[in-house]
């Protein structure tokens, strides 16, 4: 039986390493995207023969998940959730506009997508969602605190929607990634980059893959009894 996962910032490189692990693990991908069309394509064109099925909104805005769920005509078993960017400065340097983008992003559009992808995942009584979530969703970080604010609310729409639907035969978890060599680093200088090596016990950062490898556990059969968990993933840092 044919099983699709949704990956929402599949462009990304824990999205793309994502799709690349599950496509692995047998299932038929639809891929989101906002601006990164061509890695998204590059993306298609690298996954094994499947069905692949590419879809455009941007969550960052009111109606990116409307947007979204209007391109599904594919029921969803997996949906992970990877779409997210981070803003690094003071709290009193932000805008208004900013604050708003990043919790649509990050809180509001997948609270949406849930809503809307639930009911089908608990009429067939199976259905898996995997947030990723951050390090600082756990620790919180001083000059990201609005980045740890809604990644510690995307950890407690884990842990509460999984009660919530555990009867249902639905599972839903989070992974936590520290330091993970991504697009994400690249607005750190090669300085930082070192120093924050120095500050993780294994020394280095984290793959996208070995994320990847994260979410592929929690959505497999090896994890039947696993839910509203948030994996940390992260070489041992601020543990």
């Amino acid at each position: 039986m044919e099983k699709y996962a949704l990956i929402v910032g599949a462009s990304g490189g824990i999205g793309s390493a994502a799709a690349k692990r599950l496509a692995m693990d047998g299932y038929s991908l639809v891929l989101h995207y906002n601006r990164g069309v061509k890695e998204v394509v590059k993306l298609q064109q690298e996954l094994p023969e499947k069905d692949v099925i590419l879809i455009e909104a941007d969550l960052a805005q009111e109606d990116g998940a409307k947007t979204l769920l209007k391109q599904l005509a594919v029921p969803i078993d997996l949906v992970v959730y990877t779409s997210g960017n981070s803003y690094v400065g003071l709290i009193t340097d932000m805008k208004d506009e900013e604050v708003q983008k990043m919790i649509q992003l990050h809180v509001t559009s997948p609270f949406q997508l849930a809503k809307e992808l639930l009911p089908a995942m608990i009429e067939r009584k199976h259905g898996n969602m995997v947030m990723i979530s951050s390090i600082w969703g756990v620790t919180g970080a001083s000059c990201e605190v609005l980045y740890s604010m809604v990644k510690g609310a995307q950890n407690t729409f884990v842990k509460a929607l999984a009660k919530e639907v555990a009867m249902s035969g639905i599972r839903v978890n989070a992974v936590a990634p520290g330091a993970v060599g991504s697009k994400m680093m690249d607005e750190f200088t090669e300085e930082d980059k070192a120093l924050i090596c120095e500050d993780i016990p294994m020394g280095r950062f984290g793959t996208c893959e070995e994320i990847a490898d994260a979410i592929a556990f929690l959505a497999s059969d090896q994890a039947t009894y696993i839910t509203g968990q948030i994996l940390s993933v992260n070489g041992g840092w601020h543990t």
